[in-house]
Order: structure tokens, then C-alpha cells, then sequence
């Protein structure tokens, strides 16, 4: 156990290659790597993390020098996991196993480290991509929409979001709490690393033709990308949406509520009322949804601290939104008297009040709603809030 010990304390850098059948690559890759780290001198290890390989990847990395990791469960997430908890180094260093990141300059990802940053992601695109590195679609369209999606929705200004040659403290490791099993992998590591404030630096690289055949399946990773993207940018996947339907549908209903309007000499009556009743209905829904997932991620500490959320938990009462529930409730339910006493005024006879009765129907059931949603809010918040107002507290301290 004193050897091991001290083995542990003189690994300073850690190479980590996730690894499926890579035979052809896997040799040169580590070959590289060595080759670079042994003429700073420093104490390195290279862990190949092989992920289900039926060829001869295990045997060529053993011979090469590197410690394998065996992961079986699939999934390029599941196989950094692996090999980073495995390794042993302050500094970590990865890149893929098919010889398209440049392993001989493993270096220029240290240096930033040792400077204080956090994260290094390479760019590809502030570099060079070599011909046939990059299909077409994956460098004009796939990689640019999936990086300029993460850019809106988390703040950042990095051009390559989905570049797999990156470094990263142990520190910082460890403050991520990364957990995807597949590609969105790359995705939850930027994301992860700007709600945790960690200084990230981005560094031009050059990009080469993969030796082998590929692994990514284009459309199904894509949308892994995307889906964990939406899950955790709430207001893009409701907030957003939810308010521009039920703004949208309220002003419908309220601007139609005396009568069609003529636009372009064309009139919007009955058909764009109802459709503004819907739009309503459905927008308050969204936006429910969208505060509940807030409020739920950040009690349960899936999320960084916002204070937004916390203001909101902290002055949540429901008593207030039984109260909003019931005025909306009450409203609707109102005009479907006066309604309901028009028509036995006029004896029970023909009644033409489509207008009014799409009005009270949005009020009633967005009161109805409001209710509803403010006890299932104060159920999530009951249990959890104690917890939730201390960390509050020793954030202000």
C-alpha cells in the first residue's frame, strides 16, 4: 500500500483514450502521447478505456504502455467516466482513439492548466480541419448549429463545443459531476463547467482524417446533443414558448372580444378566437411546467444556484396563487352567469354569445390551472424548502 501511495502522488498527468475496435489507431495514439510527455520529464500514465473491443485494441495499448480500463457498458460518456475515475494524474488530458486529434502536442493543453484555467477545449474551427477530416454536413451544418445552440442558451462564447480533444483539472473533474452515458457527454462537460464559473480556454488545433472505420451515428447523436441542451435550458424548452403562446392567445381573445378585426381586408372572427383560447390554455400550461422543473432541479441540487428561483421558493405562498386562481375562476365563471341569464331572459331561445363564452372558458380553466399548479408547486417546495433556505443563507454569508 506505501508504493501504491506513491505511485498515486507521482502521476501528474493522465492521458485518457475511450477506446471500441480501434486497432489500426490505438498503438499510434499512445505512441504519440509517450513520445510528447516524456520529454517534459514529468510523470504521466496513459489509460485507454476500452469500451467492448472484439480486435486487438486491448492487446496493441498493453504493448504500448498504457493501462486499460475495461467499461462494458456502452456509450463514449460511460467510457471517459471509466477511465478518468481510474486515473490517477492532477492534470487530465483527453482525446479520441482514431488519430484524428494530434496527440504530439499534448502539451499545449498543460500549459493552460498550469496557468489557472479549469477546462481547455480544442477548436477546429479556429484551426485547421484537414480534407476528408470533416464531412460536409458535420462541418457546415451539424457542428455549427449544435455549438451556436449552446451559445444562445448558456451564455458562451465557444466556437467548438463538440470538439473531443480537451484537458481538464482533477478539481474541476470532480466539481462537474459528469453523468452522461453517450455522446451528449461533450455537451454536459461545457455546460457543467459554465454553471460551475470554471475558467475555460479554447485553443486552436488541427483536425485529421480518422484511421478506421467511424463511430458517430450522425442524426441519433446529433439529437442527444440537442435533447440535453433542451433538458437543461428550461427557458428556451417552456418559459420561452409557453409565454409567447399564452401572450399570443390572450391578446386574440381580448382584441376579438368586441367583434372582428379587419386585416389586409380580410376579417379574423370566430376561428382566431377559438384559436386564442387554445394558445392560451396551452401556454400557461408550458409555462407551469417549465417553473416546476426549475424549482424541482434546483431543490434537489441538479442545478447551480439562481436566485431568481430562490425568490421565488422563498416568497412562495399558496394561499397567494389560490387566491389568483379563484379571481380567475370566479371571472369566468361570471360572465357564463351573465350568459346564463341572458338566455332565460330571452326565454330560452336563440343566443349568440360565442365571444363572451371563449373569454370565460380561458378564464375559468386558467383559474382552474392556477389552483391546481399552485398545490402541486407547494408540494414540491413543502419538503425540500428547510433544506433549500439554509443553503440560501450560506450563500449570502
Amino acid at each position: 500500500m506505501l508504493n501504491l501511495s506513491i505511485m498515486e502522488k507521482e502521476v501528474l498527468i493522465s492521458v485518457v483514450i475511450p477506446c471500441l475496435n480501434e486497432e489500426e489507431s490505438i498503438g499510434i495514439c499512445v505512441e504519440k502521447a509517450r513520445k510528447a510527455l516524456d520529454r517534459t520529464g514529468l510523470p504521466f500514465e496513459i489509460v485507454v478505456s476500452d469500451n467492448g473491443s472484439t480486435d486487438r485494441s486491448v492487446n496493441i495499448a498493453v504493448e504500448k504502455g498504457a493501462m486499460v480500463v475495461r467499461e462494458p457498458r456502452k456509450g463514449y460518456g460511460n467510457a471517459y467516466l471509466s477511465g478518468i475515475r481510474k486515473s490517477r494524474g492532477k492534470f487530465i488530458v483527453m482525446a479520441d482513439g482514431d488519430d484524428t486529434y494530434d496527440l504530439t502536442r499534448v502539451v499545449d493543453f498543460l500549459t493552460p492548466l498550469k496557468e489557472g484555467y479549469d477546462v481547455v477545449i480544442g477548436s477546429r474551427f479556429k484551426g485547421k480541419i484537414l480534407p476528408q477530416a470533416m464531412s460536409w454536413s458535420h462541418r457546415y451544418i451539424g457542428n455549427p448549429i449544435l455549438s451556436s445552440m449552446l451559445r444562445l442558451f448558456f451564455g458562451t462564447s465557444i466556437s467548438d463545443s463538440h470538439c473531443g480533444y480537451r484537458s481538464l483539472t482533477r478539481t474541476a473533474f470532480e466539481k462537474m459531476k459528469l453523468k452522461t452515458p453517450g455522446m451528449e457527454f461533450a455537451s454536459e462537460m461545457v455546460v457543467n463547467a459554465l454553471k460551475e464559473k470554471l475558467r475555460i480556454k479554447e485553443i486552436p488545433i488541427q483536425y485529421h482524417p480518422r484511421i478506421g472505420e467511424s463511430k458517430l451515428e450522425s442524426f441519433r447523436d446529433a439529437w442527444r446533443h440537442i435533447k440535453f441542451m433542451l433538458l437543461y435550458a428550461p427557458t428556451y424548452l417552456y418559459l420561452i414558448p409557453g409565454v409567447t403562446l399564452l401572450a399570443s392567445g390572450l391578446i386574440l381573445v381580448a382584441a376579438l372580444y368586441s367583434g372582428p378585426i379587419i386585416i389586409f381586408g380580410r376579417a379574423m372572427d370566430f376561428h382566431y378566437n377559438i384559436l386564442g383560447t387554445v394558445f392560451s390554455l396551452l401556454g400557461f400550461q408550458i409555462i407551469t411546467l417549465g417553473i416546476f422543473s426549475r424549482v424541482f432541479s434546483y431543490l434537489n441540487g441538479f442545478d447551480r444556484f439562481d436566485r431568481r428561483i430562490a425568490r421565488l421558493v422563498e416568497g412562495f405562498h399558496l394561499e397567494k396563487g389560490l387566491i389568483a386562481g379563484a379571481a380567475l375562476f370566479f371571472t369566468g365563471s361570471g360572465l357564463f352567469m351573465y350568459i346564463l341569464a341572458k338566455w332565460v331572459a330571452l326565454g330560452f331561445g336563440e343566443l349568440f354569445e360565442i365571444r363572451r363564452a371563449l373569454l370565460a372558458t380561458t378564464l375559468t380553466v386558467l383559474g382552474i390551472q392556477t389552483v391546481f399548479s399552485s398545490f402541486f408547486l407547494g408540494f414540491l417546495i413543502q419538503e425540500k424548502k428547510g433544506t433549500f433556505t439554509e443553503s440560501v443563507d450560506r450563500s449570502n454569508l
